[in-house]
């Protein structure tokens, strides 16, 4: 029997409530054939809008007559309070079904309902993504694609990939499309018109970006969001990178910048980093934070006497380096001492590993052994339990074997040390 017609208000709500209950059992059991109970609603338990209505009969006589029908269909069965059959329904079942799969119930409620099966909307989300894996070749891109397609084969979620929101899926996948031909630091909305024509898209999907970017690269899991971005160069707003000491540039136009002469420190662009070609300094000191960048400038000024603190070339990482600064570096002759300190923690050995991994095995740590932590005692921080598991795992890059004993040590203390709480002078 054909059921034809448009839902009420009321009926509309029914409707929806049992079919969000079927498709959550059948996610769960997946497609195989399973025995399972029959999904009942009770209408006290779901906001139906007019159906209790004291003051008008109407809503309640038109969602039973179209609920009566649907019955006779075999779609739904209707149980009435007692005493008011006909008159109050206590609650609906969908008829128990023997195969939970795609197709039952049947496609009629969800019709009526104006409702895409969830079945469906994999298939199309499934069609988008392998219409595009072939774009992204070998790289976390393709990854990200690969676990997304291996999600929706086991019916669980597509996020950050939405099942209803075809638009949401076609933009991140342009996004993705995009992202190679980024060969400098770019502000998102700068790409936001160049893919969309709209300065404001990419702002609204960028957290999704960041999502996938952690899929396709673990990696990235462990540093903050805008850490992500930058590593796909993209950038809020132009940075710089801070500079002090004896610099030389050499641009591609033959141009030599020598940075010496700016005091205490020179901010260049980190856009411009694309244009230079060779890099001299006798030897460099990658800082971390930027509050000790600048207090190891001004102590350097203060003690001209401390080779220590005159000897080097500094630059400031800003957290974890990003693809402009780590240019920078590989753009030094092999022969030229590079130096990192940064925090006695997980992040700062986990920046040594980073850049010996994409500059150079010959970086070296500085300040960062057992001598400087124990000095610096009383202003050490706990571990958490994250701290904990995050330096367990530095232990299993052999990158790091030389500083496996200064991690051992912060695990066995249980503290972790800031840059800013170490004393230099």
């Amino acid at each position: 029997m054909e059921a034809s017609f448009i839902p009420s208000p009321d009926v509309a709500v029914v409707l929806n409530a049992l079919l969000d209950i079927f498709e959550r059992r059948a996610s769960q059991n997946g497609t195989r054939a399973t025995q399972y109970r029959s999904i009942k609603v009770s209408l006290a338990d779901i906001p139906l809008p007019h159906y209790f209505s004291q003051t008008d009969p109407t809503p309640r006589i038109v969602a039973n007559e179209q609920l009566q029908l649907l019955e006779r269909a075999n779609l739904i069965h209707l149980n009435w309070l007692s005493g008011e059959t006909g008159h109050i329904l206590q609650y609906i079942t969908l008829p128990k079904t023997e195969h939970a799969t795609r197709n039952t119930p049947h496609k009629t409620l969800f019709h009526l309902a104006n409702r895409t099966p969830l079945a469906d909307n994999r298939t199309r989300l499934e069609s988008h993504l392998l219409a595009d894996k072939f774009r992204f070749q070998d790289d976390w891109r393709a990854r990200a694609i690969n676990y997304i397609l291996n999600q929706l084969k086991s019916e669980k979620s597509p996020a950050p990939f939405s099942l209803t929101d075809s638009n949401l899926t076609l933009d991140l996948l342009a996004v993705l499309q995009a992202l190679p031909t980024l060969t400098a630091e770019t502000p998102y909305r700068v790409l936001s018109v160049r893919v969309f024509n709209d300065s404001k898209r990419f702002e609204a999907i960028k957290n999704q970006i960041v999502t996938l970017a952690r899929l396709g690269n673990p990696e990235w899991k462990r540093i903050p969001a805008e850490e992500v971005l930058r590593e796909l160069n993209l950038v809020a707003n132009p940075n710089y990178i801070h500079f002090a000491g004896n610099w030389q540039f050499t641009t591609e136009k033959g141009e030599i910048l020598n940075l010496s002469g700016f005091t205490p420190s020179v901010g260049f662009p980190a856009m411009q980093t694309a244009t230079l070609r060779t890099i001299r300094a006798e030897s460099v000191l990658c800082i971390e934070n930027l509050t000790t960048f600048h207090q190891y400038i001004r102590q350097s000024e203060q003690t001209n006497n401390d080779t220590r603190n005159t000897q080097h070339a500094s630059i400031c990482t800003y957290g974890n380096p990003s693809p402009a600064v780590r240019r920078v570096l590989c753009l030094l002759p092999e022969t030229t001492p590079i130096y990192l300190w940064s925090d006695l923690d997980y992040g700062g050995f986990n920046i040594l590993s980073q850049l010996r991994r994409t500059v150079g095995k010959q970086i070296q740590p500085y300040l960062m052994n057992i001598d400087t932590f124990e000095a610096n005692i009383p202003r050490t921080h706990p571990l958490t339990a994250s701290d904990r598991t995050n330096l367990k795992r530095l232990l299993l890059r052999p990158e790091l074997r030389d500083v496996h004993h200064v991690i051992e040590h912060l695990l066995k203390r249980g503290l972790k040390l800031e840059q800013e709480g170490v004393n230099t002078l």
